[in-house]
């Protein structure tokens, strides 16, 4: 397979997986299998099934960036071998992933330790504070 391609398959894939856990993934699921089309019908249903479970699973599952990652790679591999099938395929998913990445908000960073924050102001005193964000003052 060639880099293209790859790259092609994997922003796909994080592209699919990002919409997993939108509120508009009903809409960006039938555009998803609409792409996959090209399956024979066995394979269709088991892929159909695998984007519901992976769904479902992605909101309840204990490690959840862990999790995205494992998802990301099964599907950027399951995007290489459609396209592998299917050349023309590559506009289509280009497509798809530019109506997702416009669609879908970016994650939200978390910190990666919990931190704690205490501020007390004393007298007449006033706090301003923030973390992981930005503070406006008007």
């Amino acid at each position: 397979m060639d880099a293209e391609l790859s790259t092609l398959a994997e922003a796909g894939a994080q592209a699919i997986v990002a919409a997993m856990t939108a509120d508009l993934w009903q809409s960006a699921r039938g555009s998803v299998l609409a792409l996959l089309h090209r399956a024979d019908r066995g394979r269709r249903a088991a892929l159909e099934a695998r984007l519901d479970e992976d769904a479902a699973d992605l909101g309840g599952t204990a490690s959840p960036d862990d999790f995205r990652r494992e998802r990301v790679r099964a599907w950027a591999r399951e995007l290489l071998e459609e396209l592998g099938q299917d050349p023309a395929g590559r506009a289509a998913l280009a497509q798809l992933i530019g109506e997702l990445t416009d669609a879908v908000p970016p994650p939200v960073e978390r910190p990666a330790a919990d931190v704690t924050q205490n501020n007390t102001a004393h007298g007449s005193g006033a706090i301003y504070a923030v973390q992981h964000g930005n503070l406006h003052i008007s």
